[in-house]
């Protein structure tokens, strides 16, 4: 982003550091902090500048408003033909999972599709027990594949196969057996839970912390790069196709999809 874009728009995502944790914040809430083209590279920005930041023990990726993150910005999307930049946000979900300082979600709001990507590339996830979730990519005709590689690992195989194919909204109660959530608490204790988890995590050593995740990273089988590079080309393939561009043009025209029976 430029420094002339950057000084006429407002800031979407928001950096507060304090005691060692560092708080990325997604604060677009007039689209229910979709994965637009301006929040995309903030956050890359902001994961950049924490990550760099040798002060900073623990990141804890959180938002304001209602909504986690409601997925890609469809109506964005719709407006120049084409999808959620794949490579810029497999950079994203790469630097959550690769960071080797441990990172919570702070999860107090519904989450779909690729908002349930950035939730899985954390290591510790907290969510209200009043948040739902939802991978609803099929019934707009395209495919969660690059979110594939952070939720597969994270979720039983056989619930896996059936939330991605139905695209069924569940909540947190299910999220937490599912494997998405570490734990559901109530709306009112998420802040409090989350601040006991770094209490935790900010005792570790900051060396042996990192070699931690690198051991539990290298424990999952298929090379995550091959698989984030075959994910992006089947998510862009099926973005460009006819039905992508119908679901998505029918999300944004508020309507029924062409292909559902009538």
């Amino acid at each position: 982003m430029s420094i002339e874009q950057s000084s006429t728009m407002a800031e979407l995502v928001h950096l507060e550091r304090a005691d060692g944790v560092a708080r990325i914040i997604l604060d677009s809430p007039h689209n229910r902090n979709a994965l637009s083209a301006q929040l995309r590279s903030e956050l890359q920005v902001q994961l950049a500048v924490t990550l760099d930041d040798d002060d900073v023990r623990v990141i804890v990726l959180g938002h304001r408003g209602s909504v986690f993150c409601a997925g890609a910005d469809l109506k964005e999307v719709g407006s120049v033909r084409t999808g959620v930049s794949a490579p810029e946000f497999t950079e994203i979900l790469r630097a959550i999972l690769h960071s080797p300082k441990p990172v919570v979600a702070q999860v107090e709001g519904p989450a779909r599709a690729g908002g349930l990507g950035l939730i899985a590339a954390c290591d510790i996830t907290i969510g209200s027990s009043s948040a739902t979730f939802a991978l609803s990519e099929v019934r707009i005709g395209v495919v969660a594949a690059v979110i594939s590689m952070t939720l597969l690992p994270r979720m039983l195989p056989h619930v896996a196969q059936e939330l991605f194919l139905t695209g069924e909204t569940f909540d947190a109660s299910r999220a937490v057996e599912v494997g998405l959530l570490n734990r559901a608490v109530p709306p009112d204790e998420v802040s409090a839970e989350v601040d006991r988890y770094c209490k935790m995590l900010v005792r570790g050593a900051p060396g042996a912390l990192a070699s931690t995740k690198k051991m539990l990273a290298s424990r999952g089988g298929q090379g995550i790069e091959e698989g984030f590079a075959e994910m992006e080309a089947l998510s862009a393939a099926h973005f460009a196709s006819d039905e992508g561009r119908e679901g998505v043009a029918a999300f944004v025209d508020k309507r029924e999809p062409n292909w559902i029976p009538h």
